[in-house]
Parts: structure tokens; sequence; C-alpha cells
């Protein structure tokens, strides 16, 4: 993008520098990694080997649910169709692992096998519906691979729909939250699910067993994770004034450490950081030229929000940046992108997003591109 004229939209008042403002320490936890990430900018805010790939236990199966939720979205699946319950996803009456205690040979609906994926932590459920999407849970894990792939999970590789014990599932503190924060967003019409507080199916009822959804009525979701070489893992969210957040912790001791030490975080959390909109879709940034248009200029803006995650007390600092191409020129189609805006604070890159425009411009007639010609022979 060379040759850029910039046009610079100072949205906020500059402020002391960032540097020179005491953000508080982050909470001290006894874990392998955590993460806490703030869903709307994708910030990480604080955390400790949250690249490392490791045992996620049952936090797997927010790949699993995911995968359903989103082929109910396309309508792969509907809520009403059955899965069948074959000899390998059923679970045989054993206390050693999770179970939705579904029959052998019997059936039940895509929605209460995803519930029973969410809040009863079913690995019969998890194989169940991983064969009725691949045909094997072999092949459905080449699906959840390809899916981590495309979301950019780039520690992350799944050998199973459970997170049952296998040398070659693992994955990070970060991908897991890049999931959490693409449920959130892209399966809002399931998301409920993950607050559930219980599930009742064949006659036996089980119940969630994230506690924080009994003691924070901010916390949403989304699962729980234990095996003996994974330790107490835990992925949750939760929304206050307006501002979510997702944690993730893996590897602590206990049931309470998973909840205290997510709780402290996001205490932290939210005590710390505050989201500001420096730049809002839809609002017209800058008057881009247009060469050879029946207009000469064209509205430019985000076709989304933007939003940075700062240090509170350093909304001031935020600034954001318009960076126009060079020979903008006719037709132009809505949502073409015209450069790019930049977003920084006291003075730091945050990040950018495309600049697009705001309208379609048609290209002109004959005689205007021919005068516009002339007129650019002389300058």
């Amino acid at each position: 993008m060379k040759h850029l004229s910039v046009l610079a939209l100072s949205l906020l008042a500059p402020v002391a520098a960032w540097s020179a403002v005491a953000v508080a320490a982050p909470p001290a936890l006894d874990n392998t990694a955590y993460v806490l990430m703030d869903f709307d900018s994708g910030r990480i805010l604080s955390e400790r080997n949250a690249q490392q790939p490791l045992p996620p236990a049952s936090l797997t199966k927010m790949m699993t649910s995911y995968l359903v939720e989103q082929a109910l979205k396309s309508g792969r699946l509907k809520p009403d169709d059955q899965v069948r319950v074959s000899e390998n996803a059923w679970c045989r009456g054993t206390s050693a692992e999770s179970c939705m205690y579904l029959p052998l040979n019997g059936s039940a609906s895509v929605l209460d096998m995803l519930r029973g994926i969410i809040i009863q932590s079913g690995n019969d459920a998890s194989k169940a519906v991983a064969e009725h999407l691949a045909g094997t849970e072999a092949s459905f894990a080449g699906l959840m691979n390809a899916e981590a792939a495309k979301l950019g999970m780039k520690n992350s590789h799944f050998a199973n729909a459970t997170g049952l014990p296998d040398p070659t599932h693992k994955a990070s503190a970060q991908d897991l939250a890049i999931l959490a924060r693409a449920i959130i967003g892209n399966s809002s019409e399931y998301y409920g699910i993950y607050a559930e507080k219980e599930f009742k199916y064949n006659g036996i009822k089980q119940g969630n067993r994230n506690a924080l959804l009994y003691t924070d009525p901010t916390v949403d979701g989304l699962k729980t994770g234990h095996t003996a070489e994974a330790g107490y893992c835990l992925t949750a969210s939760a929304k206050r004034n307006g501002m979510r957040l997702i944690s993730v912790v893996m590897g602590t001791k206990s049931m309470q450490d998973r909840a205290d030490q997510t709780r402290a975080l996001f205490n932290w959390g939210f005590a710390t950081w505050e989201n500001v909109k420096p730049v809002s879709a839809g609002v017209s940034l800058a008057k881009a030229p247009v060469r050879f248009g029946k207009v000469d200029e064209v509205n430019a803006g985000v076709a989304k929000d933007f939003i940075a995650t700062v240090p509170r007390g350093q909304a001031g600092a935020v600034k954001s940046e318009v960076q126009l191409l060079p020979n903008i020129t006719a037709p132009i189609a809505q949502g073409a992108t015209l450069g790019k805006v930049v977003v920084t604070v006291d003075g730091q890159v945050f990040g950018e997003q495309p600049l697009v425009a705001l309208e379609p411009v048609e290209e002109a007639g004959f005689f205007k591109k021919l005068w516009q010609r002339i007129l650019s022979w002389f300058k």
C-alpha cells in the first residue's frame, strides 16, 4: 500500500503515555497455563504458557459442540434430527467417564445431544454426533482440525471428539480462548445452553460442572474438563457493564481451584481494563477522491465497529488514522476496500481494519472521463 495519503483523525485527545500508567499486576495463579482475553477486541490481557499445547480434557468438547452448532446454523442438521447411538459411542454404565447415558442402539435428537455434550459433558453424545456428522470419530477429528486451522488455532491438534487421553491430542489455552470467542460470536442462537445449570435425560438429571454459574450471575459459559493428565480445567466467559471477558485455566489442582482462579482473573480484568470504540461501523471517516466516477468522491468508513481494550484511564490515548489507497477509480462497489484505518494507543499501533466504500460509485460517461483525463495531463 505505497504512497498512501494520510488523514489523521484524532477521535479522542491524547493523554499521558501508556507506559506512565501503572497497571495492577494480574493475580498469581497455581496452574499450568492460563489466558484472559477480551471478547470484542480479541486482545490478550494476561497469560502464562498460553501457547503451550496441553491435554485439554473435556474442553475438547467445545469444538465438538461448535461443529454441531455450525451444522445446525447451516441447515445440514435440524434440531429434531435423530442421532443413533452405536456400540462405540455407548457408555457402558461406568463411572470412569462423563456420560449422557444414551441407550445402546437408541437415538436422541440433535438438540438433546448438544445439551448432553455441553451440560453433562457426555462422551457418548460426543461420539454419537461425531459419527453422525462424519461417519467415524476419526473422520470427525479431521473436521475438528480443519476448523481449528480456519479459526487460527495454531497450537492444537484433535484426535477425538471427547478429550479422552491421547498423546497427539493437545490444545493451548490461547487456542481454546479463540474457540470460545467463536462459539460466542458465531453460535449465538445456541450459546444460552452453556449457561444452563442442569439437564435431565433418560430419567437422569445432571448438573453443569461450571461452579461459577451458581455463584456469579455475570458468568454464562462455557466448559469444564478434567483428567489425571490434564488436571482441572475451565473455560469461562463473563459479561459486566457491556464488556465481555474470556478466561481459560488449565492444569489446576481441584474443582475449587479452577473456579477460584477464574473468578480472580475476571475480577482483575474488569477492574483493570476497559473498552473504547474509536471507530464505528457505517460512519464516514473520510471523503475518498474518485477517478472517472459519476461523483468525484465517496464516503469511506469501516464495516464493523473497532474495539480497543486499554488500561482504565487510557481511553484518551486512543487515536485513529485513515490511510487511503492512491488512484481510487470507478466503478466502485459498496464495501470495496479503499485503504485502512490504523488505531494507536499513545502512538503504539493497536490494530487496523479495512477502510471500505460506504456506497457504490458508477463509472462516469465518455465525455466526463475524457475531460478528467485532459485535466490530469495538466496536473
